[in-house]
């Protein structure tokens, strides 16, 4: 028989371990090139949104074990690492990671793997992006030539149906031909996208999760005047191809912003009597051929949710960022969505899509909503460029 009593080999048998979000904080987001962030670097919102991930949390930052910042557009280096010296936690390391649009949510799940797995015990994830200052890149071809050219890093190697630097086509009209999604379809979505993302910013149900950026206070992308009418009237991006229906109306914007989350295992949480606001589940990431790209959310939640123990009815609230409106268009029809509970505060369209903080600022945005509402379990996703798609499933506490 198994022995009883305090002595038992359960009482020495180690809890689960715990993936918990003790806070959240976002940066405004807005717009690239033109908007009210456009001389803040990525570094620089990096460093606000920390800090104030880290003083929310309430938890010394002398216990941090790492900090893990995604970055896609601003040439490389190790944007965690630098944050953290910047900040003066030189005995914290960093880590950079890039899975193109996903790389905030992958931030969140590399943390969370290093807690799940008892390897840490406190982790800053997040993403910082700033395309009004991404630097210009220059190559040349060969190298031996000397012959120095404006160049970009692709995503993936290009094809004429996955064109690696036009993702109206590989993303926006390959979904939409490969799921039957109409003009009408996009712009729909389109207007439902801004005017949730509206109705949170001036209902103020974003403002618990913005930390202020000087005097920059609100998102810049939701457009109020948003009418079927209007997006009907803007060109199409590519009007040669056959049933088109891209336009800059049913895109996602060009954005500035960061975001970032505080994790940490129960131990933590305990020692310092906090409250978690909430823990991170599941996740999955997929990949697919690259003119697939915007179908990949349709394997990526399944997955996340299988990996989970769950199903599509548990979830209370999705969000599936729109790189273009055809990606949640698409994703809600094959996985038959209610999609009432998709995006409900708006998402790349309506609110902004600063590419590497983009997951990061979902998963904030989700537990305030989830919060709001009294929901439990909420599954954020979305495609990624080169033929990429992510999941996560995270639940209020």
């Amino acid at each position: 028989m198994w022995p009883q009593g305090p002595d038992s080999i359960f009482d020495a048998m180690p809890a689960q371990p715990e993936a918990l979000i003790l806070s959240g904080a976002r940066t405004p987001i807005t717009r690239a090139y033109k908007g009210a962030l456009v001389d803040v670097d990525a570094f620089t919102l990096a460093e606000v949104v920390v800090a104030a991930a880290i003083e929310r949390s309430g938890v010394p930052a002398a216990e941090i074990d790492d900090l893990v910042l995604a970055e896609s557009m601003q040439g490389g280096g190790v944007i965690g690492r630098h944050t953290a010296v910047r900040l003066g936690f030189s005995h914290v390391p960093g880590l950079s990671n890039n899975r193109w649009c996903a790389a905030g949510l992958s931030a969140v799940q590399i943390a969370a793997s290093g807690i799940l797995a008892g390897m840490d015990r406190l982790v800053v994830a997040g993403g910082a992006e700033s395309l009004s200052s991404m630097p210009k890149l220059e190559k040349s071809f060969p190298a031996s030539a000397g012959n120095y050219q404006q160049w970009m890093s692709p995503s993936h190697p290009e094809t004429p149906d996955a064109p690696a630097f036009d993702m109206s086509v590989t993303v926006g009209e390959n979904t939409a031909r490969e799921a039957g999604i109409t003009r009408q379809d996009a712009d729909e979505w389109a207007k439902w996208s801004h005017d949730r993302a509206a109705l949170s910013s001036d209902e103020g149900w974003f403002d618990a999760e913005i930390v202020p950026v000087g005097d920059v206070t609100k998102d810049e992308q939701p457009r109020r005047d948003t009418t079927l009418e209007r997006l009907g009237e803007l060109r199409l991006l590519h009007p040669e191809i056959d049933g088109a229906v891209i336009t800059a109306g049913n895109a996602a914007g060009l954005n500035d912003a960061a975001a970032a989350v505080v994790i940490a295992d129960r131990s933590v949480a305990d020692a310092h009597g906090l409250q978690p606001i909430g823990r991170v589940r599941s996740w999955a990431s997929v990949g697919v051929e690259p003119a697939r790209t915007g179908m990949a959310p349709i394997d990526a939640i399944p997955k996340a949710l299988a990996r989970g123990g769950f199903t599509l009815g548990d979830i209370d609230l999705f969000e599936i960022n729109e790189a273009f409106t055809p990606v949640a268009v698409a994703t809600v029809r094959k996985l038959g969505i209610e999609p009432s509970i998709v995006n409900v505060n708006g998402s790349g369209c309506g609110l902004g899509h600063p590419i590497a903080a983009t997951g990061t600022r979902m998963v904030v945005t989700m537990l305030n909503e989830l919060e709001r509402r009294g929901l439990t379990l909420g599954c954020v996703a979305m495609c990624a460029g080169g033929g990429m798609g992510s999941a996560l499933v995270v639940e209020r506490l």
